[in-house]
C-alpha cells in the first residue's frame, strides 16, 4: 500500500470554537481615500498598540510566541535625469513628489541609456515611479511622431487586478500629460468593442503573460504597429515568475523578442521585484538578457511590528485520537473581527479560496453582534469571481468602504492598498519572499504597520513560530526557473513556429535545448521541416498547447442549476477535488452544493444550499520511476533524483461536520484518473537500517509515511515553492527499488527544480524533519509534526517514533553536503532539462493543481 500526499488544495475545516470578537470602546477611525491622502500619522494607533489590543487578555499574549521590531529608516532624494521631459516631472511634482529616491532616478538614468535594469527594493519605495517617469517621458516623445504613436511601451503584471490598479495609477499621473499618454488594459475582461483601438490606438498597454501567451503574439499581424514602436517592457514582481510558471514566461518572452526583432524593434526590459535575491541573475534567466541590478533602498520606512501567533489546542481530538490546535482559519477571523471594529484597516491573507470565504462570512457574523453597520465594511477578494465583482471589490477597498478584507494572493501583489494598518497572513505562504510581500501591503503611506503571522496546525508553521531566526535571520529565497524544461520549451517552439516559421538563427534564443527537442517535435508531426525552417503542421492554435499557469486546461464554469447564471470559475486541475459531485462550494458568502461535474464540457452544476457540513476528497497515488539521473549513497541506503511518473485518481469525498470537524460519512467518486510526468527525489532503506532503527513490519508503513509528511511540510524552507507545489508517496516495498521507499515529487510537468534542491540539500532538510518530529509535544503524532489535512489515506498509518528512529539511522549515513550549499538558496542557474517525452495536445489528462486565485 503507498501513502501519498498530493500537491493540491483541499478544504479548510470551520473552526472547532465559536469566534469571540474584543469589543473595545474604541473610535471607529476615519475613513480616508487611498490616494495620496493619508490621515495623519499622529493620529493612527501605533502598531505596538493595535497589538497590544489584540493580545490583551492572557490566553490571548501566551499566543504570541515572537515579536520581531523593524525600526523606522530616513530616505535619500536625488535628481531626475535632465533627459526626462518637463511636463512628466510636473506632472510627478502635482502627484506632491518633489524629488525621486535616489534608486529611482538611478533606474530612470538607465532605463534612457538603453539599458535592462531590475529594480530590486522594498515594498512601497516607489518601483513604479522608477519605471514610469522614463516610459512617459518616451511615449510622450513618441506622440510628436507624424503617426502620433512613434514609441509604446507594454506592462506585464502577474494578475489582472494589478494591471487594473497601475492602470488607474498611470491615468492619474499622466492626467496633465493630456493624450500624449494613451494607456488601456488588455486582457481576458477587455470589452470586444474596445480591443481594436487599443491595438491601434494605445501607447501604454498593460497585460498579464497569460494574454500575450493566447492573445498578443498569436495575433501579431494585429499588433504590428505597436510592435514595431515598442521602446520598453515593464515586467511588475517579477518575483512570482519562478518554477514551471516562471519558466513558460520567460519563454512567452522570448517569443515577444523574436516578433518585435522582425517589427524592427528591440525593447529595453525595466523589471521591478520587492523581494528577490540575485534579482539580476533571476532577470536575465526570465529575459535572456543582461540586466543592471538596482537593490539600495533609498525610500524612507516607517516601523513595523510582526508578530509571530499560535492559536490555542482545544479540547477535541482529532484523526487517531491527536490534538486539535485551534485553525487558523477561525484565529484569523477573530483578529480580522478585532481589527474592524477598532477602525483597523486591515487585510487578511488565506491560502485558498474556501478559506478567505470563510474567514469573511465569520467575521461578519461576529461584527453583526457588535454593530450592524460593520457588517458591509468586511468581505472576500478571491480568484473565480466574474470581473465585474473583483472589480467593484477593488475599488471598494481603494475608497476606504471596505475597512477589513480576507483575501487570497490574488490580492498579495502591488496593488495600491495605501492606507492601510494592519496584515494578517492565515499560515506561512510558502516561501520568505511572499510573507514579506504580503506583510509589505500594511504601512504603504509611509506610517508604521502590524503584520501578525497566524500559524497553521502543520509541521512547517509549528517549527516557525518556534524558531522565528528562520524567518527573519534569513534572506528571501533565490529565483528559480528552468526555460530549458523540455516539457515547457516545447509547446512555445510550436507557439513560435506558428507564429512565424523557426529558423536555424532563432534556436540561440530559444536555449540550448531546443537541438534536443526539435527532432521530438518533428516525431509527433507538430513541426515539419520544409527548407531551412520549422513550420506548425496543426489546425487548432499552437499556443492552446499549454497553460502557462500549470492549470491543466480550460477552467470548469461554476453554473446555478436552477438559473443558468454563471457564479465563477474552477481551475482544471482543481475540479476533481473541489467541484464533484456532492462537494460544498463556497462563493461571496453563500453555500452551494455540486449536483453535476461535466469534465467534457468544463461545466459544474451547482444549486444553494444550507448544508451542515464541509467536504473534503480522498485520493490514492502511485508512482513509477522512469529514469534514475543521480544516486548517492547514504549508508547502506541511497538517495536519488530522477524522472518519475504519479498516477491519481480521486476516489472519494469525506463528510466533516462544521464545528467540531466530525467525519459523518465517505462517498465513493467515479472520476477518471490523472498522470503526471516530472521529477522527484527519493530515499530508501535497507533490511539492516529497519533492524538498527527498531523498525519491524507492523510500524514500516506508518514510520515511512509519517517522515514523508513532514518532510514535505518542512522543504520549502529549502526550496522556493510551498507544500501546493510538492505531493509524495511513500511505499514499504516499491516495485522499482525492491525496498523500502520515500518519494517526493514537483507537481508539475517536467518539474520545476524543487526536487532537485531538496536533493542537493537532503542532509540539512531531512535533519530539520527528524527535529520537528522529535521536539513536537504531542505524544503519538499531531498535525504540527506528522499529519497532513491533504493525506489521501486519512493519516493512516502513521508512527511518529519510527519515523524519528528511522530518519535517525539514515542521516548517520548521509555523506556532508557541498560548501556553498546554503538552505533556503536556490543554485544560481538553474540546470537545462534532460530531453524528456513531448507534452501531446492536450486532450491528454492533466495532473492535479492547487486551486490558484
Amino acid at each position: 500500500m503507498a501513502f501519498n500526499h498530493l500537491p493540491a488544495g483541499v478544504h479548510d475545516a470551520l473552526a472547532p470554537l465559536s469566534v469571540t470578537p474584543v469589543t473595545h470602546s474604541v473610535p471607529m477611525a476615519k475613513n480616508l481615500r487611498s490616494d495620496r491622502s493619508p490621515a495623519d500619522p499622529a493620529s493612527r494607533p501605533s502598531p505596538g498598540a493595535v497589538l497590544g489590543r489584540l493580545a490583551s487578555g492572557p490566553s490571548r499574549s501566551a499566543r504570541i510566541t515572537h515579536t520581531e521590531h523593524l525600526p523606522p529608516r530616513a530616505g535619500r532624494h536625488a535628481v531626475w535625469p535632465d533627459r526626462i521631459r518637463s511636463e512628466v516631472i510636473a506632472a510627478v511634482q502635482a502627484c506632491g513628489i518633489e524629488h525621486p529616491w535616489a534608486h529611482q532616478a538611478l533606474a530612470a538614468e538607465h532605463a534612457l541609456d538603453g539599458d535592462s535594469v531590475v529594480v530590486a527594493t522594498g515594498t512601497a519605495s516607489g518601483k513604479s515611479l522608477a519605471y514610469l517617469v522614463p516610459v512617459l517621458s518616451t511615449l510622450m516623445d513618441g506622440a510628436e511622431a507624424p503617426n502620433g504613436r512613434g514609441a509604446t511601451a507594454l506592462y506585464l503584471a502577474p494578475t489582472k487586478a494589478l494591471a487594473a490598479d497601475q492602470c488607474r495609477s498611470v491615468k492619474e499621473l499622466s492626467q496633465p500629460l493630456g493624450t500624449s499618454v494613451r494607456p488601456a488594459v488588455y486582457d481576458g475582461d477587455t470589452p470586444f468593442e474596445e480591443r481594436e483601438w487599443i491595438r491601434q490606438y494605445a501607447n501604454y498597454v498593460l497585460t498579464n503573460p497569460d494574454m500575450l501567451h493566447r492573445g498578443i503574439l498569436p495575433s501579431h499581424p494585429r499588433w504590428s504597429s505597436f510592435l514595431k514602436s515598442l521602446k520598453y517592457v515593464v515586467i511588475d514582481e517579477c518575483h512570482t515568475y519562478r518554477g514551471v510558471f516562471g519558466s513558460h514566461v520567460a519563454q512567452v518572452l522570448r517569443r515577444l523578442r523574436r516578433l518585435c526583432a522582425r517589427y524592427g524593434a528591440s525593447p529595453v526590459f525595466l523589471l521591478a521585484s520587492a523581494t528577490a535575491a540575485e534579482p539580476a541573475v533571476a532577470a536575465r534567466r526570465l529575459t535572456g538578457l543582461p540586466v543592471t541590478e538596482i537593490a539600495d533602498d533609498a525610500s524612507p520606512r516607517g516601523e513595523l511590528v510582526f508578530a509571530l501567533w499560535e492559536p490555542p489546542l482545544t479540547e477535541l481530538h482529532g484523526e487517531r485520537g491527536a490534538p486539535v490546535r485551534r485553525t487558523a482559519t477561525a484565529e484569523t477571523a477573530d483578529l480580522l473581527t478585532d481589527l474592524t471594529v477598532q477602525g483597523v484597516r486591515s487585510v487578511a491573507f488565506v491560502r485558498s479560496r474556501r478559506g478567505a470565504e470563510l474567514i469573511s462570512v465569520i467575521a461578519q457574523e461576529k461584527l453583526a453582534e457588535v454593530d450592524r453597520a460593520l457588517v458591509r465594511r468586511v468581505a472576500a477578494y478571491r480568484g473565480g469571481y466574474l470581473p465585474e465583482e473583483r472589480r467593484a471589490l477593488e475599488r471598494a477597498l481603494h475608497s476606504g468602504e471596505l475597512l477589513g478584507l480576507a483575501a487570497t494572493t490574488a490580492l498579495e501583489l502591488g496593488v495600491d492598498v495605501s492606507g492601510l494598518d494592519a496584515v494578517v497572513i492565515a499560515g506561512y505562504p510558502g516561501t520568505r519572499a511572499s510573507l514579506w510581500q504580503q506583510a509589505g501591503r500594511a504601512g504603504r503611506s509611509g506610517q508604521g504597520a502590524l503584520a501578525v503571522l497566524v500559524a497553521r496546525d502543520d509541521p512547517l508553521d509549528t517549527f516557525l513560530v518556534h524558531h522565528p531566526e528562520a524567518l527573519f535571520d534569513q534572506p528571501v529565497e533565490s529565483t528559480v526557473l528552468d526555460p530549458d524544461n523540455p516539457y515547457v520549451l516545447a509547446p512555445h517552439l510550436c507557439a513560435a513556429a506558428a507564429e512565424l516559421p523557426l529558423t536555424e538563427e532563432d534556436l540561440d534564443l530559444f536555449g540550448p535545448a531546443c537541438p534536443d527537442v526539435l527532432p521530438q517535435l518533428e516525431a509527433a508531426k507538430l513541426l515539419r521541416r520544409r527548407t531551412k525552417a520549422w513550420h506548425w503542421t496543426r489546425r487548432e492554435r499552437a499556443a492552446d498547447l499549454t497553460d502557462i499557469r500549470g492549470a491543466g486546461g480550460r477552467p470548469v464554469q461554476v453554473v446555478e442549476s436552477g438559473t443558468g447564471r454563471l457564479l465563477g470559475t474552477v481551475d482544471a486541475g482543481a475540479a476533481h477535488s473541489t467541484v464533484h459531485e456532492g462537494a460544498v462550494h463556497l462563493h461571496q458568502g453563500r453555500t452551494y452544493l455540486v449536483r453535476h461535474l461535466d469534465l467534457e464540457d468544463s461545466v459544474a452544476l451547482v444549486e444553494q444550499a444550507e448544508p451542515p457540513y464541509s467536504t473534503v476528497a480522498r485520493d490514492t497515488t502511485s508512482i513509477a520511476i522512469l529514469e534514475t539521473d543521480t544516486e548517492i549513497p547514504w549508508g547502506a541506503g541511497r538517495l536519488c533524483y530522477g524522472s518519475v511518473e504519479v498516477t491519481n485518481q480521486v476516489v472519494s469525498y469525506l463528510r466533516r461536520r462544521l464545528i467540531t470537524g466530525e467525519v459523518l460519512g465517505e462517498t465513493k467518486l467515479d472520476l477518471p484518473p490523472r498522470t503526471l510526468r516530472t521529477r522527484a527525489v527519493w530515499w530508501t532503506v535497507t533490511d539492516d537500517q529497519l533492524d538498527e532503527a527498531r523498525i519491524i513490519p507492523e510500524i514500516l508503513g506508518g514510520s515511512l509515511h509519517a517522515a514523508e509528511h513532514a518532510s514535505i511540510g518542512l522543504l520549502p524552507l529549502f526550496a522556493t515553492c510551498d507544500r501546493w507545489d510538492i505531493g509524495g508517496v511513500s511505499v514499504p516495498l516499491h516495485p522499482d527499488t525492491l525496498l523500502p521507499t520515500v518519494f517526493v515529487y514537483d507537481g508539475h510537468p517536467g518539474g520545476a527544480g524543487f526536487a532537485e534542491r531538496a536533493f542537493h540539500t537532503a542532509r540539512t532538510w531531512l535533519a530539520a524533519t527528524r527535529e520537528a518530529i522529535a521536539s513536537c509535544e504531542c505524544d503519538a503524532g499531531c498535525p504540527s509534526c506528522i499529519q497532513s489535512p491533504k493525506c489521501g489515506n486519512g493519516n493512516d498509518p502513521l508512527h511518529k517514533r519510527g519515523a524519528v528512529r528511522l530518519l535517525t539511522v539514515l542521516l548517520r549515513g548521509a555523506p556532508e553536503e557541498k560548501p556553498g550549499e546554503e538552505p533556503g538558496q536556490g543554485p544560481r542557474e538553474a540546470p537545462p532539462g534532460k530531453p524528456a517525452p513531448v507534452a501531446r495536445p492536450p486532450e491528454d489528462p492533466a495532473p492535479e493543481q492547487a486551486p490558484r486565485a
